[in-house]
């Protein structure tokens, strides 16, 4: 018998590269939350999947965590960066542009 996967492991999972142009209808729909570079995007998805407010309200604050801005939507729709990452924490699309290394 298999062990079933946690959930962080299940978000790893479903976490994987996305076009701007995949994103737009959700971005219509107030659906898309952006994740700061800086932080992990499978932790902090984890985070509101499992409804943990404290740590997400300081995310909240320092502005690492906020719904996709509109400025931020237009530079991707002209410039169509091929380093966005998303997962989906139902009803949310948490997005993250990738640093180059």
């Amino acid at each position: 018998m298999e062990e079933a996967l946690s959930l962080r492991d299940r978000l790893n999972l479903e976490t994987a590269r996305i076009g701007w142009h995949e994103l737009e209808r959700y971005f219509a729909g107030g659906k898309v939350i952006h994740v700061d570079a800086a932080l992990d995007l499978v932790e902090v998805a984890t985070t509101i999947a499992e409804d943990n407010t404290h740590r997400l309200q300081q995310w909240l604050h320092a502005k690492q965590v906020a719904q996709l801005r509109d400025e931020t939507a237009i530079g991707w729709a002209n410039h169509h960066p091929d380093n966005l990452w998303a997962v989906v924490v139902a009803p949310w699309v948490l997005v993250q542009e990738r640093l180059s290394p």
